[in-house]
């Protein structure tokens, strides 16, 4: 399964070097230990690191597979299960139970979601974040109770399908 043919002392190190359990200090005894020349102590190391980067790469390009795959599957959900929420609410039939499951479509919580339609240069200092600037969401939503501006305004806040 190695690229190169290790020998034996060299296959020993490389089992150990693939036991997380196996701290640094014995493998490095043990490749002091094995005998001969600098050239061949070399040729043995590059072996190894040659092996290993292999397989690492090997297992990254798998990481890369398994992450895509991962991706799709979680889009195809979503994706379904917005077109299932789209045609309760269409219906109008947004809570219910099977014998499996508890369906309800519910408003998002949390914070209103803020537009802000113009550049920075339009918005009032006291409004911004500095020295970036960036707005200040929080104040811009404490402004938009009391007063309408030109330059943001809030969302309607979203719905989501719960199932339980």
């Amino acid at each position: 399964m190695n690229l190169y043919e290790l020998t034996e002392q060299y296959d020993e190190v490389m089992s150990l070097l693939y036991d997380n359990e196996t701290d640094e200090q014995t493998i490095l005894d043990t490749l002091e230990s094995i005998e001969g020349e600098i050239e061949d102590k070399a040729d043995g190391y590059a072996k190894i690191i040659k092996t290993m980067a292999a397989e690492a790469e090997a297992i990254k390009s798998e990481e890369d597979r398994l992450h895509r795959r991962r991706m799709t599957l979680e889009n195809r959900a979503k994706w379904l299960k917005d077109t299932l929420q789209a045609n309760l609410e269409f219906i109008g039939k947004t809570k219910f139970k099977t014998e499996l499951f508890s369906f309800s479509v519910v408003p998002n919580g949390g914070v209103q979601p803020l537009a802000v339609t113009d550049n920075l240069g339009n918005i009032p200092n006291k409004y911004l974040i500095f020295p970036d600037p960036v707005v200040d969401k929080d104040a811009v939503r404490e402004l938009l109770k009391e007063k309408e501006v030109d330059w943001a305004h809030l969302e309607p806040r979203g719905r989501h399908l719960n199932i339980r």
